[in-house]
């Protein structure tokens, strides 16, 4: 008796705590900073992305047409670049997918702390605890009662979760990562060829000029072609395929992996506290669901 006593008083205050922080305004703020400021990440890395994937096709895209000694030669130096380009692509896609999730868990973090939500939560979980403890709580009310908790409460818990989870231990990551891809694509950037300005075309070749010295002009114009370093550009882009994949993993860990594992112990645990209050001979078989 003593047992039951106690554990109806852990549930009401359990049901009290759930109603006033229902109305706690702010836990709003709370919960906006990390998903402002993980939105802002996925654009800052997004631009980057793009910028990367710009410079990357210019350098691509510079053809060369020689002709040495009237054979007509075509360069495409830059498409060492293609893997490269193609990673940075599918890089770009995930960055705009994770602005979205966040973009979405800013829009259910809005609709979490509507009047209406929190007015329901406190009738419901009222009713509720009333009905607990006269032991005459039925079933459906004790679903209604873990739905409208999850709807107020899973997305702050989530946002609030992966956010510490990034800060301790994803954020150096995203740090180092971020910031090797801006310095990758600043010296892309320096490896762009620069065309040469067009010229006044030469006058007529000189009937009297011989072979040795239109052999000379031709010469001439073709070392005024632009080069390309690859050397210099294979060193730029070595290490961006493991800072890419890095962040990746920090946005897919944020918006994905970590908010589903906070929302599953969640309603794991409201299911536990609503199964466990309700008396014995309501209770469902302990590998079941609320009956």
């Amino acid at each position: 008796m003593r047992n039951i006593s106690l554990q109806r008083l852990v549930v009401a205050v359990l049901v009290i705590l759930a109603v006033l922080v229902a109305w706690y305004r702010p836990l709003q703020d709370v919960a906006n900073a990390p998903v402002g400021a993980g939105l802002k990440r996925a654009l800052v890395s997004f631009a980057s992305a793009r910028a990367l994937n710009a410079v990357i096709s210019v350098i691509q895209g510079t053809e060369f047409s020689i002709e040495p000694i009237g054979v007509g030669v075509t360069l495409t130096p830059g498409q060492i670049l293609d893997p490269v380009n193609d990673l940075i692509e599918e890089f770009s896609t995930v960055m705009l997918v994770a602005s979205v999730a966040f973009g979405v868990q800013k829009m259910l973090l809005a609709i979490g702390a509507h009047t209406a939500i929190s007015a329901a939560v406190t009738c419901i979980a009222l009713i509720w605890a009333v009905l607990y403890y006269l032991q005459r709580a039925p079933s459906w009310l004790s679903r209604v009662l873990v739905v409208l908790l999850m709807v107020r409460f899973a997305i702050p818990v989530a946002t609030v979760g992966s956010d510490w989870v990034f800060q301790h231990f994803l954020a150096e990551d995203y740090d180092k990562s971020q910031a090797a891809l801006d310095v990758s694509s600043g010296e892309l950037n320096k490896r762009v060829p620069v065309m040469p300005q067009s010229s006044p075309s030469p006058p007529a070749p000189s009937e009297e000029k011989g072979l040795i010295e239109r052999l000379k002009d031709r010469a001439r114009a073709i070392v005024t072609l632009p080069s390309i370093d690859l050397p210099a550009i294979k060193k730029s882009v070595e290490s961006i395929p493991e800072r890419v994949l890095k962040l990746i993993v920090v946005f897919l860990m944020q918006t994905i992996i970590v908010p589903i594992i906070l929302l599953w112990a969640l309603y794991k645990a409201v299911f536990a506290v609503v199964q466990q209050s309700r008396p014995p001979q309501l209770r469902a078989p302990a590998a079941g669901g609320i009956q």
